[in-house]
């Protein structure tokens, strides 16, 4: 049972009482999308234990909230490998945060794009190690607007998209307020199969 997704063959399956069908045209890239705290993350750990029990190549990374005394204090990036770094902190709670260089912010958050950088963007170079066939699945969870204040993200994210051997396991936030170039890009993509995830 998929839990109404697949990936059989390499190719997303829907399932209607645990019988898979056709999704349509075949799409490399699956993206999950939907407000926060629906469960995008969820399914992505999901389809990781899939894969990974399926001995297919998997990298990447996704994010986690930080807590501090039950409230929402940041996140992290946490590697596959289970290696963690600073993606962001509220502006109160950002030590950690070099005051010296540019601040990125969201909201009430300050990013902290060379502890991000340092962390994503080596898994996201890696495009030549797959598997046997040369085929690898990059877990990227999330391409959002924290992630995309680096450049070098963004043109890693545009070089896994155009790979033959790689796919994209990722997702993308709501569209809200100004539209972000490469989520834009992504979502119009005829090689990605959007799924919109609801509670």
């Amino acid at each position: 049972m998929c839990g109404g997704v697949c990936v059989c063959g390499g190719e997303v399956m829907r399932t209607r009482g645990g019988a898979p069908r056709r999704a349509g045209a075949m799409k490399r890239h699956v993206v999950l999308t939907g407000p926060p705290g629906v469960g995008k993350t969820t399914l992505i750990h999901k389809a990781m234990d899939v894969l990974k029990s399926s001995g297919i190549s998997i990298d990447g990374f996704y994010t986690e909230e930080v807590r501090q005394s039950g409230r929402r204090v940041g996140f992290d990036v946490v590697t596959l490998s289970g290696k963690r770094g600073t993606l962001s902190r509220t502006s109160n709670d950002s030590g950690s945060v070099n005051r010296a260089r540019r601040e990125y912010r969201v909201g009430q958050y300050v990013v902290d794009l060379p502890s991000f950088e340092l962390l994503a963007l080596p898994l996201l170079r890696n495009i030549d190690a797959g598997d046997s066939t040369g085929n690898k699945v990059y877990v990227i969870d999330e391409i959002g607007k924290m992630e995309l204040f680096s450049q070098p993200f963004i043109q890693a994210i545009r070089q896994i998209l155009d790979g033959a051997g790689s796919t994209i396991l990722g997702t993308i936030p709501v569209p809200r307020g100004k539209p972000l170039g490469l989520v834009e890009e992504i979502r119009t993509r005829s090689d990605v199969r959007m799924f919109n995830v609801r509670a």
